[in-house]
């Protein structure tokens, strides 16, 4: 589909975005708009479809990253996405929060560890609180099984059970209700309640009392890979959740790749931290400092302060969705699998 090139700051972020497209062989986003056409592959709709309030830039920015695979000619989704990663950072404005963290580049390898065969179960850390970890779960659930021969476990683990299953009937997914034992230290399902009987359904929706029951989910989902979010309770839920998990995986001697998402701009409207200045150390992104593996900027669902930390107007949480699929699908058509 033959588009015009417009998107937001463009006169900020083309220079660095032509360098990368230069680089792999594309003059321009016209001609990479072009090459994903010849494929067959819409980059531009799947972000839209993803989340329809993103922006400009993040579609643009698919569209740079699928045709920077297709040129290196990747052999695996996951090679798909790691190539579209680097699309996705030549968007980050120079010198903001998200450049100096090589966000993009973080997207890339995080959508790449979900495709390849040794992820087992990737959770949204507080999932249920935010919409956005929904659209970004729906599209893992679609699209990541297409190129695994062992399926991905997809689930959402968030505070509050009355929480999850709203969430879980809103969006056809299951929802596991558990009781955590606290003197044995155990969790312990009550029910489950499938809401579709479609891909969805293969999401599972857990809602925590507190944070050691958080943890159980997790350990109970085997969970190798998780993104946090800054959601309603960044302090008292994810980020304790991450970091406990990680301390007692480690100590197991099994891996644990942490991704934390949101924070940033150190004056959100979390009392914890306001006024905490450009050096972007309000609690809730030092807290994400200390357990990640990958760090990104800016919130897990709204486009806006993603965009106000530098990088792409599209949430933290459906972008990963977006990026599994554009590499899931490129992969299809450039192999024929």
């Amino acid at each position: 589909m033959i588009r015009k090139v417009n998107y937001e700051s463009q006169e900020r972020r083309e220079k660095q975005v032509l360098a990368a497209l230069n680089a792999n062989g594309i003059k321009n986003l016209e001609e990479a708009n072009e090459i994903c056409d010849k494929l067959g592959i819409d980059p531009y709709q799947i972000c839209e479809d993803t989340q329809r309030i993103c922006f400009e830039n993040a579609k643009w920015a698919y569209v740079a990253g699928t045709a920077i695979a297709i040129k290196k000619g990747a052999k695996s989704a996951a090679e798909c996405a790691e190539a579209i990663g680097i699309g996705l950072q030549a968007f980050c404005i120079p010198g903001s929060v998200a450049d100096d963290r090589k966000v993009g580049l973080g997207h890339g390898n995080l959508a790449a560890r979900l495709l390849r065969e040794e992820t087992e179960c990737f959770a949204f850390l507080a999932g249920h609180e935010s919409f956005a970890a929904a659209e970004g779960a729906i599209k893992i659930a679609e699209m990541a099984n297409k190129v695994r021969k062992n399926p991905l476990r997809v689930i959402l683990n968030g505070l509050g059970k009355d929480a999850a299953q709203i969430i879980s009937r809103i969006n056809g997914f299951t929802y596991v209700q558990t009781q955590f034992d606290y003197a044995t230290g155990k969790v312990n399902v009550v029910k489950e309640i499938a809401y579709s009987d479609g891909p969805r359904a293969k999401v599972k929706c857990y809602g925590a009392d507190d944070v050691r029951e958080g943890v159980a989910i997790l350990w109970k989902e085997n969970v190798d890979v998780s993104i946090t979010g800054n959601s309603t309770n960044p302090t008292r839920f994810q980020h304790p959740v991450a970091g406990t998990y990680k301390k007692e995986r480690l100590a197991a001697g099994k891996p644990y790749f942490s991704v934390a998402s949101g924070g940033g701009t150190g004056r959100t409207l979390h009392p914890d931290n306001m006024a905490a200045g450009p050096a972007s150390y309000g609690m809730t992104d030092t807290m994400g400092r200390m357990h990640s593996d990958a760090q990104f900027a800016g919130s897990s669902s709204v486009p806006a302060h993603v965009e106000m930390m530098g990088f792409l107007g599209m949430g933290n949480n459906p972008m990963v969705g977006a990026t599994v699929a554009v590499a899931v699908q490129t992969d299809l058509l450039l192999n024929k699998k």
